[in-house]
């Protein structure tokens, strides 16, 4: 496989996931996580395997209203590890409020057998500018 096309592939799973928190669809993206995965956020370190990844999203206090995914770069330091990295505005809704969010995200993909997972997913707000 091309490194295009691998490149293409890891883009294409990154986008899948965040598809499938934005329209609710949880059992979709633990398909595309190992048990257990890894989240850092400015929530803190989460480890959750996929019951408890199946239970977060699901709860109605959070949700993702509108995301548009800029600048991605994936990287692949061996053949069975990318590491992708790119920019969200993302406007969410959390307990009846809504705010708009510009973050830089990465992934850790890794893969078993022929299938990609995402082992681990960070999140760090823009600093704003002064």
């Amino acid at each position: 496989m091309s490194a295009s096309t691998q490149k293409a592939e890891i883009e294409r799973l990154e986008k899948a996931f965040w598809k499938s928190i934005a329209e609710r669809q949880p059992e979709t993206a633990t398909k595309l996580l190992t048990e257990p995965a890894l989240m850092i956020s400015t929530h803190g370190v989460n480890q959750f395997d996929h019951a408890a990844y199946i239970k977060m999203a699901n709860d109605d206090r959070f949700k993702l209203v509108d995301y548009t995914i800029s600048d991605m770069a994936v990287l692949f330091p061996t053949d069975e590890v990318a590491i992708a990295t790119y920019r969200v505005a993302q406007k969410v809704e959390a307990d009846g409020e809504t705010t708009q969010m510009d973050v830089y995200d990465s992934s850790t993909w890794i893969k078993m057998g022929e299938q990609w997972q995402c082992v681990m997913h960070t999140e760090s707000p823009v600093a704003s500018s002064h």
